[in-house]
């Protein structure tokens, strides 16, 4: 089955300009065209495109992404390097969640903190 840009966008939550910037730059595949220019998608983009928006929340660099959709195209014999990226981003984004569970623990501290400060200020009234 194939779609417009409008109905990726829409199922997606990109903008038609993104989806145009994201073929532009190599994130995704031009798609074919139909007999009035307009682009044709093919359903299993919508997976793809899932996949770029979740490295980009890990925080991957546009540029790794860029680099791991190039060695996505070249096929199965980048297998490999695809796997030693993503385990070199999986120990990144393994450090940043231990980052912030720590600073959540901070957090919960300092807000049970001030609930005690507040219940005793309020005792002493």
């Amino acid at each position: 089955m194939c779609m417009k840009i409008s109905e990726v966008a829409a199922q997606t939550g990109l903008s038609v300009d993104t989806l145009r910037f994201y073929e532009k730059i190599g994130l995704i595949d031009p798609p074919p065209r139909d007999d009035g220019g307009r682009r044709d998608y093919n359903t299993e983009v919508l997976g793809w495109i899932r996949f770029l928006d979740q490295l980009n929340a890990t925080g991957m660099k546009q540029a790794d992404r860029v680099t791991y959709a190039d060695l996505r195209r070249q096929g199965p014999e980048t297998y490999a390097v695809r796997r030693e990226m993503l385990e070199a981003h999986r120990v990144e984004v393994a450090s940043k969640l231990e980052q912030l569970c720590q600073t959540l623990d901070l957090m919960d501290a300092k807000v049970a903190l001030y609930q005690k400060l507040e219940q005793e200020q309020i005792a002493h009234v």
